[in-house]
This record gives C-alpha cells, structure tokens and sequence, in this order.
C-alpha cells in the first residue's frame, strides 16, 4: 500500500532501498527504536478517561526498559476535540515516524486517529469505545450496510452496543418500573449510534419489553436540558438512560431534581464511570448506575506485571492518591497489547508485518482476552473487533461522602463476581 508517509520517507532517502531479489528489505537493525504513538483526550471535557496514562506509560516504559524492549512511547493530547486527534495523529505519523498505534477513549478520539492510520498504513490497537461506533462511524456511508469494509492496519477490542443494552435491561428488570425509559442522546458519534431508531439501543430495550422516549439530539456542553425533562416526564419515563459526557450529565442531574423529575432508575454511559463525576452530585449520587468494563473486583491478571485487578487498582492509589477507575484496566492493556505485538513481531518496523501480527493476537490481559477470532461480532466486524466482557453497576454513597462502585448485574460475564442487587434511586 503506497502512502503519503511512505513516499515522504523514499523521497527523502533518494529512492527505494532493494534487496538483491528486488524486493524491499525491512530486516531490523540492530539497535533500532520502536517508536509507539498513544493518543488520549488527556484535556477537556473527556479528560477523566485519561486519568491513569501518566501512571501507566511510566509502568510501561520501567518494564519495557527491564524486558529489554528499545521503545519510545510518544504521547499525544487529542484535547477532547476530533479535529485535534486527527492533527496529532498525522504528526506522529509524518514528522515522528511512528511504527506502531495506541489510541483510547471514545469516539471523538479513537475514530479519526484511526482513520489517520488506515489511511497512511499505520498498525493501530484502539479500546474505549463501543465497537459499533468504531467500526460503523469509520465507513463511508454508515447508512449503507452494504457498502461496509474491513480495515487492513486498524484494530479494536471493547464492548459493543448489544452488550450494553442486555447489562442495562438486566439491572432494570430487577427494579418494579413502567419500562418506559427516557434517552439523553447528544449530536455526537456515541450518541448517534446509541439513539439510531434502527440499529441503536431501542430496538433491543424493546425486545426486552422497555420503550424508548427519545426528545431528539442535544449539543454536548448544552446548559438547558429542560426540553428532555419535560419529554420524559410527560411520557412518564421511570428510568433515564443515554451516553452523556461528565459535564452534561452534572447538568441534567441538577435540573431534573431542581424541576422535580425522579426517575426510579438513571442508568448512563460515559458520564459516571469515574468517582469525581458522581462526588460532585452528592446525596444525587447515590445509586446511579452505569456499564462496569472494569473493577478492581474483575478475575483477571496482567501480561506484562503479573498483577491481578485488585494489585492494579491499588497500585495506582497509592501513586496517585486517587481512587482507582475503569480506564485503569483498559489503557494498561493497550500497553500489553504493544508488547505482545513488538515480542512477537518479526520486525516491529514493518507495517504489513505488524498488522499481520496484530490480527493473530490471542492474548489474557487485565481486561480478559483479546483475540480478533470473530467471537461473538457479526461477520462484517471481525476481521477488525474482538469483544471484551461488560457487567452492570451502582454507585454507593458512604458514610464520609466517597462512593463505591458496586456490581450489580453480571448476567452477561458470570465470571465476575456481584456485589449487591440493584436499589432504586433514594
């Protein structure tokens, strides 16, 4: 595949460097630097999924230094802003040369850095963000099932929206509610794939008996949301569900108590995955509930540390003094991904070689298993998405104000423990 990148890198060098037979010669020098490029909303109002990358790239970087891996890890601030991601990502590629890909942290990131990289040849891992807004929101026409391609240098592992529509009607079932269910959908990638009438969430709340009321797209950092508070409350929705940034959702939550709307249940993604998010709702707080993709409780161990969830999630409060997250868990794997794919590569600066290297994985990481074998995605998905476990669960306020993340369905991945039972909102 002939890219820009590489016709920059042959111009510069006066020309194709041939083997004896003619054929190119990527042999790896001795000595010669990986170079990997990680992006992340590191700023911004998406910054809380990035909250663990300065203490994993520095675990990364002393293990890598003590496995012998010549690595250099270039790390890129995508500001929360697509725009911004796909700049840093062209730069890593053109002007620092980067052999291999790591991007997380929704849509708004993972997407145009990947589409960056499959354009110019670049291997890319990317996680954090639901499959079908990767793989669907990268095609041409996502309208157009027929028209959908795989990708040669891009590849991705998370949950997907089936996963999350069967957590969320498993938790709900629990509670005594009409099943009317209200949808905070912004104009944006996650909220156009969740509020699509056809292949979002609706139709699978509807095969599990729940109706979807949806008001209509909003803009993200929108500071009125009296107009869906009004929907919801005339079609008497007893639960509120959606995929919503921190800062909207802080929003919401005031003016809904503020117009006295109480749903029985407010079960959202994205918005309350982190402490700091719930903390600032107090005594609102209480019993939200959300996707679980990784706890400190999960049954799972590192590659790359031998560390269990648990060691993990400690290790980073004691460095940081913060209670642990979910990113934690997923952007450690994206490390242990890049190290598995460089060891077993056989040269880490090849790109075919590389995405080769990549599709063949077959992997246990602290987030369970990654293999692009095609489990459980449809066929159009599977050269491309491998599908990670996602259990169900609330927030629980404590005595001193702090709140505790407790499963509460696991229905869908037995092999994670619960802790509790789904509680209506106080």
């Amino acid at each position: 595949m002939i890219t820009r990148r590489r016709l920059l890198k042959s111009g510069a060098a006066g020309g194709l460097v041939l083997s004896a037979g003619g054929l190119a010669a990527p042999a790896l020098a001795q000595g010669t630097t990986v170079r990997i490029g990680y992006v992340s909303p590191q700023t911004g109002p998406l910054a809380g999924f990035a909250e663990a990358d300065a203490f994993t790239i520095e675990m990364f970087n002393r293990v890598a230094a003590e496995q012998g891996l010549n690595v250099e890890v270039l790390v890129r601030d995508s500001q929360s802003n697509p725009n911004r991601a796909a700049d840093v990502a062209q730069e890593l590629i053109i002007d620092d040369e980067i052999h291999l890909m790591l991007v997380a942290s929704t849509p708004e990131t993972t997407n145009p850095v990947s589409t960056v990289c499959e354009s110019e040849g670049i291997p890319t891992i990317s996680t954090k963000a639901p499959w079908q807004p990767w793989f669907i929101g990268q095609q041409g026409n996502p309208g157009a099932p027929d028209s959908w391609r795989p990708f040669d240098y891009t590849f991705h592992y998370f949950w997907g929206l089936e996963d999350v529509i069967a957590v969320f009607t498993n938790m709900w079932d629990q509670l005594d509610t009409n099943k009317q269910v209200g949808g905070l959908f912004p104009n944006d990638a996650d909220g156009n794939a969740w509020g699509d009438p056809n292949v979002g969430v609706a139709p699978g709340f509807a095969q599990a008996g729940y109706t979807t009321v949806d008001p209509g797209r909003y803009q993200n950092l929108t500071d009125d949301f009296s107009a869906q508070i009004n929907a919801f409350r005339q079609a008497n929705c007893e639960i509120v569900t959606g995929v919503v940034i921190p800062p909207d959702f802080t929003t919401f939550r005031n003016q809904a108590i503020q117009q006295g709307f109480e749903p029985k249940a407010i079960t959202v993604a994205k918005a309350i995955l982190f402490p700091q998010s719930v903390e600032t709702l107090g005594e609102a707080g209480h019993n939200l509930s959300s996707e679980v993709w990784w706890s400190a409780n999960h049954p799972f161990t590192s590659s790359l540390t031998g560390q269990g969830c648990g060691e993990l999630a400690a290790a980073f409060t004691q460095a940081t003094g913060r209670p642990w997250t979910q990113p934690i868990g997923f952007v450690h794997s994206l490390f242990e991904m890049a190290a598995d794919v460089i060891q077993r590569a056989d040269d880490p600066t090849d790109p075919d070689l590389m995405a080769e290297t990549i599709a063949a994985t077959d992997l246990e990481t602290i987030v369970g298993r990654v293999a692009w074998n095609g489990e459980g995605v449809p066929p159009f998905a599977a050269q491309n998405v491998c599908k990670t476990p996602l259990v169900g669960g609330q927030w629980r306020r404590q005595n001193d104000g702090a709140f505790d993340l407790v499963v509460v369905d696991n229905k869908t991945a037995p092999d994670i423990p619960t802790q509790g039972v789904m509680e209506p909102l106080a």
